[in-house]
């Protein structure tokens, strides 16, 4: 049941956030009090997502958006404009790859595709949020990284486009904690490492994640709901004073 929490009283953007992690983190949101704008490609999957929080009493608008496409984000911050009148919170949950390659390998197309969808997408949602979040001197704004962006290993060596985009996230991340600050606007992120997402777990057998779990210090792979309660830490008054950070949320691997 949603009620007075953490978040009570704020409006929130999710972007990616029809499935997965995003969907754990719109949910999260919801549970302590935002309006959640839930945002996503398939507008089925986001009419879903946004029909479970209302049914539990929260309040929430699902939008069908192409975050790569700047006429989109615009028209996604006017729809959240004109529900809720304000936006306090920013959730660069959009991104993902197709192919693994070697450098060699990967078409241009491919690497052009994979930097827009994780890097050019996190830009255009926060130039649009921004403007709204610098007028109202508050914000926050949270990037969802990936391991890969920091620690390479032998997937990611395979999988270039976005590891590379990742790692531009984390330095965009940065350098606007320093720019957007003075305006008391936090910046971060927050860098899953292989996440039990029920796509993975579709494709996964039990062997298999018992190997990938033993890879990590912790002996397990991490669950959405672990991002979703490390954003939601980030996103509440608990964090107020942490910015440009990136936090992992692994398991232990680096």
């Amino acid at each position: 049941m949603v009620g007075a929490g953490r978040l009570s009283g704020r409006t929130a953007i999710v972007t990616g956030a029809s499935a997965g992690i995003g969907e754990a983190i719109a949910m999260t949101f919801a549970r302590e009090g935002a309006a959640v704008a839930v945002v996503g490609r398939n507008p089925a999957q986001a009419e879903r997502v946004a029909a479970e929080i209302e049914a539990a009493g929260g309040s929430a608008l699902a939008l069908q958006a192409d975050v790569t496409r700047a006429g989109d984000v615009e028209a996604m911050v006017e729809a959240v404009m004109k529900r809720w009148g304000t936006i306090d919170i920013l959730v660069n949950g959009v991104g993902g790859w197709v192919k693994l390659a070697p450098v060699t390998e990967i078409p241009e197309d491919e690497w052009d595709r994979v930097i827009t969808l994780n890097l050019k997408s996190a830009f255009l949602c926060i130039r649009a949020v921004a403007r709204v979040m610098m007028e109202r001197k508050k914000g926050r704004i949270i990037n969802i990284g990936s391991q890969s962006g920091s620690a390479p290993n032998l997937v990611t060596d395979s999988n270039l486009p976005y590891a590379a985009s990742k790692g531009a996230l984390l330095v965009l991340t940065r350098h606007l904690a320093k720019q957007l600050g003075p305006y008391g606007i936090t910046v971060n992120a927050v860098s899953p490492g292989t996440t039990l997402t029920e796509r993975v777990k579709k494709v996964w057998d039990a062997e298999t994640v018992a190997k990938k779990a033993a890879i990590n210090p912790l002996k397990c792979l991490v669950e959405p709901q672990d991002s979703a309660d490390a954003v939601l830490f980030l996103a509440s008054d608990e964090g107020r004073h942490v910015t440009g950070v990136n936090l992992n949320v692994n398991a232990g691997i680096q």
